[in-house]
């Protein structure tokens, strides 16, 4: 699923995921950010907020297929992709192939809950009506080296 020469175009929206997720690293969240774009344009935007919100759905992925559902005015989101900076859990992988989502692009994988090919393939479930297109490793480095500082500060 990785790909060794990402476009410029899925730099510039990783790029944007790794900035919310900065802003969910001050929250006191765990640091994901994910952004939904269509044509080029980014139409949802999110951060991980279970905490704040205390409210167990709202991970990045869903804050950012919620507002893109919105500004389309359709909860099928068609020809779209969704830039995250962690694999999607089997909950937020679930969510994009009803939402009819194109393509997941994601930084780091996540060996424990991850829904895209780490631990399960959601997203490309043979048994499943939909399946994404699927990109990983999109500024790995740099989103991993935040989980990881993430998770050292608090132990």
């Amino acid at each position: 699923m990785s790909v060794p020469d990402p476009s410029s175009l899925d730099i510039e929206f990783m790029s944007r995921a790794c900035e919310l997720a900065r802003q969910a690293q001050r929250a006191g969240e765990v640091p994901v950010g994910a952004v939904v774009v269509k044509d080029g344009t980014i139409v949802g935007e999110g951060w991980n907020r279970p905490i704040g919100t205390s409210d167990p759905t709202a991970h990045a992925e869903i804050i950012a297929l919620r507002a893109a559902a919105a500004a389309l005015g359709t909860y099928r989101l068609l020809d779209t992709t969704l830039y995250v900076t962690l694999e999607p859990c089997a909950m937020c992988a679930g969510a994009m192939v009803h939402a009819r989502v194109k393509r997941l692009v994601y930084a780091t994988t996540d060996p424990r809950a991850g829904a895209a090919g780490s631990v399960f393939n959601i997203v490309q479930h043979p048994a499943l009506n939909h399946r994404l297109k699927c990109t990983g490793g999109v500024l790995a480095q740099e989103c991993s080296a935040m989980l990881r500082s993430f998770f050292a500060a608090r132990r």
